[in-house]
């Protein structure tokens, strides 16, 4: 595929002056930096498309190839800068845009002691939950050991702020930079610094508390919101709460696995929630007003006469509400007849009256399909 013109990326005239070139630059940093495009592919090539540009064009030498030649005389004169392997952040440092594009972003400048440290490592917890619960969503306050902020040294690691430098090595950037003569060039590369593991600062003497690590381990209450309608196996993260980073650096997140307990009455399908209930043959033959258990306490349904074993009543909105917040499952009654275990002289003569009655011989139609297919067809609607 034919490289693009650099002016055109840009969007400068072949005779902008290097400043024009240098803003016009800035401003494409800015729309395709990856904090404002996350996860956009697209966008990240466009970046270092337009980082490609600007190595060429702030070069007066390289420029000059570029205008006589085009991207073949660049090629062929060691220009070009190959940014495979380094980091949104690199390509700006090795340009001196760092700082300005951070500062677009989050509205003040970086320096080296704002967060230079490694990032806390992510906590995982298990929060096991009720259905009723579930339903509702709750607020949970949660104990948790994890490594916080060391309060002696407000996480800076040193037994002192005078015991604070800029690393001499890399000058408070975190990174230092290398350039590698190839057959096509020099090029120019960037590495975390190894004086001070990229933090841009080196510490004298260590806190007698963390030890120079800027944290230490403890018991922790987290407090939680659980939305509605979460469910076994799902994942909530809470920003931060996870264990404290190294020398000041940001925290992990915590993260939690929901768990769903057992319940005394109910089983769980999606948002819908199933209950057993079990008739005697008087009630399913006769009909019958009964009360059913439900999340909120208790509800009376209506059997009709001759009600079949395998039965299913819905009880509309009665369920679990949607993780999105659209809409709410429903609660299914699945109707048992009850055949008695254990039989005294009376009702076993009563039911041998009845044996062989009309009424009491099966005469299943149509209507009267399987429990499958009836199970098939609530959860298909």
């Amino acid at each position: 595929m034919a490289k693009r013109d650099y002016y055109e990326i840009l969007g400068v005239p072949r005779n902008a002056t290097e400043e024009e070139i240098r803003k016009a630059y800035r401003k494409k940093a800015i729309e395709y930096h990856p904090d404002k495009n996350p996860g956009d592919k697209e966008a990240e090539e466009k970046f270092k498309e337009a980082s490609e540009a600007y190595d060429v064009l702030r070069d007066p030498e390289k420029r000059a190839l570029y205008d006589r030649y085009g991207h073949e005389g660049v090629n062929q004169g060691g220009g070009g800068t190959r940014f495979e392997g380094m980091t949104m952040e690199d390509i700006l440092r090795g340009f001196g845009f760092a700082d300005d594009i951070f500062s677009e972003f989050f509205g003040r400048r970086r320096t080296s002691a704002q967060g230079r440290g490694e990032r806390g490592t992510n906590l995982r917890i298990r929060v096991k939950l009720t259905l009723e619960e579930i339903a509702t969503g709750v607020h949970k306050k949660i104990k948790v050991r994890r490594l916080v902020r060391c309060s002696a040294c407000n996480g800076t690691g040193a037994r002192n702020s005078s015991d604070v430098e800029v690393c001499s090595t890399c000058r408070g950037a975190g990174v230092v930079g290398r350039i590698t003569q190839t057959p096509f060039g020099a090029m120019q590369t960037a590495t975390t610094c190894p004086a001070c593991g990229g933090t841009g600062q080196t510490i004298r003497a260590n806190c007698p508390t963390c030890r120079g690590e800027g944290r230490v381990m403890a018991e922790d209450t987290i407090e939680v919101d659980i939305p509605a309608g979460v469910h076994e196996g799902i994942q909530l993260s809470v920003s931060g709460k996870g264990n404290a980073g190294l020398r000041g650096g940001p925290s992990g997140d915590l993260i939690i696995n929901i768990e769903e307990l057992p319940h005394e009455h109910f089983t769980r399908e999606g948002r819908n929630i199933l209950y057993e209930l079990f008739l005697n043959i008087a009630d399913a033959a006769l009909g019958a007003q009964v009360e059913v258990p439900t999340l909120e306490g208790r509800a009376r349904i209506k059997i009709p006469a001759g009600t079949q074993s395998g039965k299913i009543f819905r009880l509309r909105e009665k369920g679990l509400p949607s993780l999105e917040g659209h809409g709410r499952g429903d609660l299914l009654v699945h109707v048992n007849i009850w055949t008695p275990k254990k039989l005294n002289d009376e009702e076993r003569r009563l039911l041998e009256q009845l044996r062989h009655m009309p009424n009491f011989k099966p005469t299943p139609t149509k209507e009267d399909r399987t429990f499958f297919e009836r199970v098939r067809d609530v959860f298909s609607s």
